[in-house]
């Protein structure tokens, strides 16, 4: 099933860790009725994640099966953990939709963007390094784990310009309505009242 514009849409929302990525994604893919592909993670779930919604959280052992196996289309290490997108999810979704969605970090946008081009459109979601830093204590994250995330912060925003699109993320519900606004083009699904 093809999109409006006569090709599949790959969204991708990017940025540093406690940009509000991950609330922002689900918002507008749920307002677009899109499916997420799923992470493959080598961590353990922190506070509030659920296997199978957040990502699919395995052990080392069967990640290197699937990577042995070429399941993966993209894989990255960051602070030894495992991260992986398998193909298989991605071309089974868009089978059955027009668009999917996913959220990732800069190295694997880049990935996706290199391999299915103009499919994929991405979204650089940021807050300034106070705010992100605020939010991440917030949800109850180890200290060791905030100050991880802020290490790659610097590195993260320079991967800003990349993207096809940028918002500064304060306001969830305003950061989504712009988002959704910036979609209905790519979607033409009419949610938008134009007047």
């Amino acid at each position: 099933m093809l999109g409006s514009n006569g090709r599949n849409n790959i969204f991708v929302f990017t940025g540093p860790d406690g940009s509000g990525r991950k609330s922002v994604a689900e918002a507008v893919g749920q307002t677009f009725g899109m499916e997420k592909v799923i992470s493959f993670v080598t961590r353990p779930p922190r506070q509030g994640e659920v296997n199978g919604h957040d990502y699919h959280f395995i052990s080392n052992e069967k990640y290197r099966e699937m990577e042995l196996a070429g399941e993966f289309l993209e894989s990255v290490e960051i602070d030894g953990q495992r991260y992986g997108i398998r193909s298989a999810d991605i071309e089974n979704k868009l089978h059955h939709r027009d668009s999917v969605y996913l959220i990732m970090n800069h190295e694997g946008a880049g990935i996706l963007k290199n391999i299915y081009g103009d499919q994929v459109v991405r979204l650089f979601l940021y807050a300034d390094r106070r705010t992100v830093e605020e939010r991440e204590r917030n949800l109850g994250l180890p200290e060791e784990t905030i100050m991880k995330h802020l290490n790659h912060y610097d590195r993260e925003m320079s991967y800003r310009h990349s993207c096809e699109h940028a918002f500064e993320n304060y306001d969830l519900g305003q950061t989504t309505y712009e988002i959704t606004n910036e979609l209905e083009r790519y979607l033409e699904r009419g949610l938008i009242d134009k007047d």
